[in-house]
């Protein structure tokens, strides 16, 4: 890979950081899609749908990562998943981990397919530590879709899903932020 030296003002330029670290990089976007997943009794997907925030999603992507999330799948209406935040926010996990963007209709087409259950994450929903003492119900193949901060899960999405859960918090506290809520389900979720 070919190395090149620019002026301070160039540099500054290019960087999107008030304090950037000495190096930039120009890399080819990885063109992931449903179909390049593989195809194995086990699976669990990340679904992002509608999430603004793009440290939030970095942070989701790398935590994915971490707890073994087969991949993130990204629906209309979520920052773009190659946003600099993100990348930055999820500390390498882009280059190593498949992140995707696609429309509802692919990813209803690509779980009917393959028979992924689509459950969703709902304050409102069924306590999670119900199911992780019960392992036996939980799918082998599941798609866990997570909503926009403010908004929740879209009604399409809401709509869609065969069960809605929850983290259980004290009472008084409204919410977690998603991307804590999303690494504790993970957690809890995993085969």
């Amino acid at each position: 890979m070919p190395v090149q030296e620019v002026s301070t003002a160039e540099f500054a330029s290019a960087a999107d950081t008030d304090t950037p670290q000495g190096i930039l990089a120009i890399a080819e976007i990885p063109n992931h899609t449903l179909s390049d997943l593989p195809e194995q009794k086990t699976l669990r997907l990340v679904v992002l749908d509608a999430l603004q925030d793009p440290g939030n999603v970095g942070t989701i992507l790398r935590t994915g990562a971490a707890l073994g999330a087969s991949a993130i799948v990204s629906l209309p209406g979520t920052v773009d998943l190659w946003n600099a935040k993100v990348v930055r926010s999820s500390m390498g996990a882009h280059f190593h981990y498949p992140a995707l963007s696609c429309t509802w209709e692919e990813l209803t087409t690509f779980l009917s397919r393959t028979g992924t259950v689509l459950w969703g994450s709902d304050t409102e929903g069924e306590p999670l530590s119900v199911l992780a003492v019960d392992r036996e119900q939980l799918p082998a193949r599941l798609a866990l879709a997570v909503g926009n901060e403010g908004g929740g899960l879209s009604a399409l999405t809401r709509g869609a899903a065969a069960k809605l859960i929850a983290v259980e918090i004290e009472p008084g506290v409204e919410s977690l932020n998603v991307a804590v809520a999303t690494g504790i389900m993970l957690y809890e979720l995993r085969r």
